[in-house]
């Protein structure tokens, strides 16, 4: 009896033994099993649409409103310079005195021929008159009217071809004084008293430019012109009758320029070595801060987008082969990758034209951390979390639901 009281005692006591054992290994197990990873926190936007002006960006040079070469339209000796070089002068003011001399004598004998031949027309009228008295009366031969009648018409003619030289010699004996042909900002002269000028000289003596507004002539590939003129027709982007025609303009070293400029005309044919058409902008210029000849850039207005998707080039990425890739937060807020298309860059966002809807939450910041397929967790830009009534009503989750 004892014996077998034992033997249950020990099977007992190696029960108990293994149960300890079994316990102390398992809770050994847990111990040692690492805890499971929180998913990492994403930011996100919601994706919006937008009203965006859009507008294209050229670049040009700066050229004068009105540009006159002076030039002398008769020849002689230069006897005095009658400006500033780079000051304003008016139309007609007198910039350069050529000797007149001869011209002052050409004139002069042009009058004396004038009166000689006024002398000779006094008698030939009057005798015209007479015979024509005398011929109804048949006191003179018709022949001797007809003479008289030549004659007279003869000495009216020599007259004409007098005055006509008395006006030409007054005409050279201006031209001696060389006029500003506008009004505008005078350059510098090429030549200075004492020089000889001729009135068939290549070179101009001055160059006026009115700056009182200046052109910019900007270029424009015929691509862009038919992309453009497609996105009008389908409505994609509609034209702004307030700021139709309007341009801004850009400074060389980016500043802008403080008045608004209009577009004036497009060329009517295409460059064929370039395949652009030219378009000239202008812009008033009351201070002379736009000089000829200076690098600009035109801004002008193509027209409103008025459902415009912009998110934040941070948020974009391209892949290998060159597309532009984005992140968004979808359906139990796991990770899902878009192929986007960019239309352009605004300030520091991109224009998408395709791959995202309203409503879907980009990643903008975390995109290391996130991966196409696994779960995160969301927060806004300000770093509040998200809570899931936002990630189950996102169009994303209902549209994947």
């Amino acid at each position: 009896m004892q014996t077998r009281y034992f033997a249950k005692l020990i099977a007992t006591a190696g029960v108990l033994v293994t149960g300890i054992l079994m316990n102390s290994c398992t809770e050994k197990t847990a111990a040692s099993a690492p805890p499971q990873s929180a998913p990492p926190e994403v930011a996100v936007i919601v994706v919006e649409p937008q009203p965006v002006t859009l507008t294209t960006e050229l670049s040009g040079r700066i050229s004068a409103h009105l540009i006159a070469e002076v030039r002398p339209q008769v020849g002689g000796i230069i006897q005095k310079r009658l400006f500033t070089e780079g000051s304003d002068v008016v139309a007609g003011q007198v910039l350069y005195q050529i000797d007149a001399a001869t011209y002052q004598a050409a004139y002069a004998s042009a009058r004396a021929a004038l009166s000689r031949v006024e002398a000779r027309l006094i008698p030939a009228r009057l005798k015209a008159e007479r015979f024509r008295d005398l011929v109804k009366a048949k006191a003179v031969s018709l022949q001797d009217y007809d003479d008289a009648s030549a004659a007279l018409k003869q000495a009216e003619a020599d007259v004409e071809a007098a005055e006509a030289d008395v006006q030409s010699a007054r005409i050279n004996l201006d031209y001696t004084c060389v006029k500003a042909p506008i009004s505008g900002r005078i350059g510098r002269s090429s030549v200075t008293t004492g020089a000889l000028v001729t009135a068939v000289q290549t070179a101009p003596l001055a160059t006026i430019q009115q700056l009182d507004s200046v052109y910019v002539d900007v270029t424009r590939s015929t691509a862009e012109m038919l992309r453009l003129q497609r996105e009008l027709v389908a409505g994609a982007i509609k034209t702004n009758a307030a700021n139709q025609g309007k341009a801004r303009l850009l400074l060389e070293d980016g500043t802008p320029y403080p008045l608004p400029g209009t577009l004036k005309f497009s060329d009517v044919s295409v460059d064929p070595s370039t395949g652009s058409v030219m378009l000239r902008t202008a812009f008033p210029n009351p201070h002379k801060l736009l000089l000829p000849g200076m690098f600009v850039r035109v801004i002008l207005e193509e027209g409103v987008n008025e459902q415009a998707i912009l998110v934040p080039q941070q948020g974009v990425t391209r892949n290998p082969q060159g597309e532009a890739t984005a992140l968004v937060v979808g359906a139990e807020s796991k990770v899902e990758p878009r192929t986007l298309k960019v239309d352009r860059a605004i300030g520091d966002q991109w224009l998408v034209t395709a791959g995202l809807i309203p409503g879907d939450r980009l990643i903008v910041e975390g995109l290391q951390k996130a991966k196409p397929g696994m779960p995160v967790k969301v927060v806004t830009l300000g770093g509040n979390p998200d809570g899931p009534t936002a990630a189950a009503d996102s169009p994303s989750a209902i549209a994947n639901n």
